[in-house]
C-alpha cells in the first residue's frame, strides 16, 4: 500500500523540515511506504532549498497557485505514480505525521473514500481561536444544510483520499481554500466521507494566510463558492 503525503508549503522554511522528518520517522517506524511529497509555491524565503536537502519528492512550482493549486499539484503526482492513499499535510507542522495511522486506520475500517482528520470530536490539542471555530461551525452547518454531512471540522487540511477520488481531483480542485468546498464535490460525486478525531498542534512556523480581519470575507467568498459549487453539480446535465 503505497501512500503519498501532500505537503503543501508557501514560505514555511522554519518547519518544513521537521515536518517531512516527521513523516520519514513514523514511516520506519510503522513499517509504511509513505512518500513526503513537498509542493513548493513558488515560496519567497529559502523552502526551496531547504526541502532540495531533504528526503522527499520536491515539486517547485515556477508561479504560485495558492493552497488548491499546491495540493493540486501533489495531488496529480500521486494519480499519475499510482499511489493507493493520498494525504494532506500542512507544511507548517500542525499536522502530526503520528496521527497519520489514524487516518489510514479509519478508510480501511469504513471502506471510505475521504477521510478528514477532525480536532474537534475529542477536542484535545490546539483547537484554534474564538473567531475560526466560528467559522468552522457555519461551514459545518451549510455543508450539512445542502449535501446532508457532517463534518466538524470542514476546514482541516489534515485529509486522506483513495484512487477514486485522486482520479477526480487531479481534473478538477477549488483553488484557494478549497477544503470546505472539496466536501461537496465529494458528497455530490457519491464518495463516502468519514472523520477521525486526532490531536493537532499550533503551527510551528510561517504565518497564517487567514488573518483576523479577513476572516468574515473569506466566509463570504467561501459561501459563495460553496453555494455556486452546489449549484453546478447538483443541476448538471
Amino acid at each position: 500500500m503505497r501512500i503519498a503525503i501532500i505537503v503543501p508549503a508557501y514560505n514555511e522554511e522554519k518547519a518544513i523540515a521537521a515536518v517531512v522528518d516527521d513523516i520519514n520517522t513514523i514511516a520506519k517506524e510503522y513499517q509504511l511506504a509513505l512518500t513526503a511529497v513537498v509542493v513548493n509555491d513558488c515560496s519567497k524565503d529559502s523552502t526551496s532549498e531547504v526541502i532540495s536537502k531533504l528526503n522527499c519528492v520536491a515539486l517547485n512550482l515556477p508561479v504560485n497557485l495558492g493552497i488548491g493549486g499546491a495540493v493540486q499539484t501533489g495531488f496529480k503526482y500521486a494519480f499519475e505514480n499510482n499511489y493507493d492513499y493520498a494525504i494532506q499535510v500542512d507544511g507548517d507542522g500542525q499536522h502530526p505525521a503520528s496521527e497519520i495511522s489514524k487516518l489510514l486506520k479509519k478508510a480501511i475500517e469504513e471502506n471510505a473514500d475521504v477521510v478528514i482528520g477532525s480536532r474537534f470530536i475529542d477536542k484535545e490539542g490546539f483547537q484554534s481561536s474564538a473567531m475560526r471555530r466560528f467559522g468552522i461551525n457555519y461551514f459545518k452547518r451549510l455543508n450539512k444544510l445542502l449535501v446532508g454531512v457532517v463534518v466538524n471540522d470542514s476546514t482541516s487540511g489534515f485529509r486522506l483520499i483513495n484512487k477514486k477520488v485522486l482520479a477526480l481531483v487531479s481534473e478538477y480542485y477549488p483553488d484557494e481554500y478549497p477544503e470546505p468546498e472539496a466536501i461537496i464535490i465529494y458528497s455530490l460525486s457519491g464518495f463516502k466521507i468519514s472523520e477521525v478525531a486526532v490531536t493537532m498542534r499550533e503551527r510551528q512556523g510561517g504565518v497564517s494566510s487567514i488573518g483576523m480581519f479577513s476572516s468574515v470575507y473569506y466566509m463570504f467568498k467561501v459561501s459563495l463558492a460553496i453555494l455556486y459549487t452546489f449549484i453546478r453539480m447538483k443541476f448538471r446535465r
